[in-house]
C-alpha cells in the first residue's frame, strides 16, 4: 500500500488468582496456553501484550498499557474461571470492542480420570463467560464471544479471531489516514453531501480539501524519463488498451507522469481515501488531467488508496473498508434489470480496482464524452469473477449516524455491457424486483 497502517490489538489472558497457590501446576499450564494463543493472532496486526492477569492490580497495569498504546481492539483469553476484576480494570477506560475468547484446551473430558487441576486447567473455559458478559453490558462495552476448542484445531474460531483483526485494521486505517476531497460532490446528489466534522467525530477520519488548480499542476515537476518509462509500462501491464498502446505514446506518458505525482501526493498527505468530482471546462491542463483521471486513480486503488468518483466520500469509505478486509473494493450501483432473466445489472463508470478483475485483464478505451459529466477521455472496465459478491454501502440517518447497508448476491454468467463501464449480472435470493 502507498500508505501503510497496522492495527494495534490488545491481548491478555485471565485466571482466578486463588487457584494458583492451591494448584501450582496450573502456572506453567496457563503460561503455555497463553503463549500458544498469542501465536494465533495474525501478524498483520501489532500485538500489545497485557500478559496473564490473575489480580486486579495486574488488570489495571494491562489497562494502562493498552490505553497508552491506543489499541483498536481487545482480545481476552479465558484460561479458566476468573472474576470480573481480572477483566474490567483492563478495559474500563477503552472505547473499543472486547472479544472474549473462550477456547477449551481439550475437546472432551476423560470423566473418570479427570482431577480438579486438570479440570480447571484444561476443561473449564466456559465458566466465566456469563459473568464477563453481564459486566461488559453494565459497563456499556461492545463485546463478542468466541467459543471453541484448542485440541485438533478449530478453523471456525480461528476465522472469527482473524475477522475481528481485519475489523481492527479498518478502524486503524480510518483513524490514521485522511480522505482527500477534490472539488465538490456532483451537483444535486444530495445524498452525497456530508458533515465533515461529524465524519471525524464518529469515524476518526479527517478530510483534507484540495482545489483542482493544484491537481492540474501536480505533475509539472515530474521529469525523470526512466521513472516515467517504468510507470507507463506498469499502466500497460495493468490495462489492455483498445487499439493498442506503447510506453512512448504521449497520452500514456502523460498518464504515467500524473500517476507518479499522485502517488507522492498520497504519501505526503497520508491519504487512504480520495473523493473527487470535476465540473469545469476541461480545456488545457484541466482537459489533459480530466481525460486520464479514471485510469490514474485506478492505479492508486490498486495500491490501496480508495478513489471514488462524483465526490462521494461515503463510497470512498466503503471501498476502503472492503479493500482492507477482503483485498478488493469496487464502486458500483444499480444499472439495469434483465427482467426475463431476473438479473440486476450492477456497475459504474470511473476508477476501479484491478485486483477485482480476475475474469479478464482490465481494459481501457477512449470515449468522446463522459456521460453526465464534463469532458471525455479514458474509461476503464474491470471484470469480476463469477460467484458470490458482497455489497457494502454507507448511509446516514436523520441524526447523522452512519449505517452499513449490506447485500450478498451471485455474479452469474452471461452477456454484459461492453461500452467501458464495469458491470456484472447479479442474481439475488429475493429476486431483481424486490432487490431494486
Amino acid at each position: 500500500m502507498l500508505v501503510e497502517t497496522k492495527a494495534r490489538v490488545a491481548v491478555f489472558s485471565i485466571a482466578l488468582g486463588a487457584y494458583l497457590p492451591q494448584f501450582p501446576q496450573l502456572v506453567p499450564e496457563f503460561k503455555g496456553q497463553y503463549e500458544a494463543f498469542k501465536k494465533t493472532i495474525p501478524t498483520s496486526v501489532e500485538l500489545v501484550d497485557g500478559g496473564m492477569v490473575t489480580t486486579k492490580e495486574a488488570a489495571q497495569a494491562a489497562g494502562d498499557k493498552f490505553r497508552a498504546a491506543d489499541v483498536d481492539l481487545v482480545i481476552c483469553q479465558l484460561l479458566t474461571y476468573a472474576t470480573s476484576y481480572n477483566m474490567l480494570p483492563a478495559i474500563r477506560d477503552l472505547n473499543v470492542p472486547v472479544v472474549l475468547v473462550n477456547l477449551q484446551k481439550k475437546a472432551q473430558p476423560d470423566y473418570a480420570a479427570t482431577d480438579i487441576p486438570t479440570w480447571l486447567g484444561e476443561l473449564y473455559a466456559c465458566g466465566a463467560v456469563g459473568e464477563m458478559v453481564a459486566d461488559l453490558n453494565r459497563a456499556g462495552k461492545r463485546h463478542a464471544v468466541i467459543t471453541g476448542v484448542v485440541e485438533g484445531g478449530d478453523p471456525a474460531a480461528q476465522a472469527e479471531i482473524e475477522d475481528w483483526c481485519r475489523a481492527a485494521q479498518v478502524r486503524r486505517r480510518l483513524r490514521n489516514t485522511n480522505i482527500a476531497q477534490i472539488g465538490r460532490p456532483y451537483p444535486g446528489m444530495m445524498d452525497l453531501y456530508i458533515d465533515e466534522t461529524n465524519l471525524y467525530n464518529r469515524l476518526g477520519l479527517y478530510t483534507k480539501q484540495f482545489d483542482w488548480e493544484k491537481m492540474w499542476a501536480i505533475a509539472d515537476d515530474v521529469d525523470d524519463e526512466a521513472a516515467i518509462d517504468e510507470k507507463a509500462k506498469e499502466i500497460l501491464d495493468t490495462f489492455e488498451v483498445q487499439g493498442g498502446a506503447s510506453i512512448h505514446d504521449r497520452p500514456i506518458r502523460e498518464m504515467a507522469r500524473y500517476v507518479i505525482a499522485f502517488e507522492q501526493w498520497v504519501k505526503d498527505e497520508d491519504l487512504g481515501l480520495v473523493a473527487s468530482h470535476y465540473d469545469g471546462y476541461a480545456q488545457g491542463k484541466a482537459g489533459v488531467l480530466d481525460s486520464m483521471l479514471i485510469p490514474a486513480f485506478s492505479m492508486l486503488i490498486k495500491q490501496g488508496t480508495a478513489c471514488a468518483v462524483e465526490g462521494d466520500m461515503k463510497v470512498a469509505i466503503a471501498m476502503s473498508i472492503l479493500k482492507t478486509i477482503s483485498g478488493t473494493g469496487q464502486l458500483s450501483e444499480m444499472y439495469s434489470i434483465d427482467f426475463p432473466e431476473d438479473i440486476c445489472i450492477i456497475g459504474h463508470s470511473g476508477s476501479g480496482d484491478a485486483d477485482i478483475s480476475q475474469a479478464h485483464k482490465p481494459t481501457m478505451k477512449v470515449v468522446p464524452v463522459f456521460h453526465g459529466k464534463t469532458g471525455g477521455g479514458y474509461l476503464t472496465q474491470f471484470y469480476p469473477p463469477l460467484g458470490t459478491i458482497t455489497y457494502l454501502a454507507i448511509t446516514q440517518d436523520m441524526d447523522g449516524h452512519f449505517k452499513f447497508v449490506v447485500a450478498e448476491g451471485e455474479n452469474v454468467e452471461g452477456p454484459i455491457f461492453m461500452f467501458g463501464d464495469t458491470n456484472m449480472r447479479m442474481r439475488f435470493s429475493i429476486g431483481a424486483r424486490e432487490f431494486a
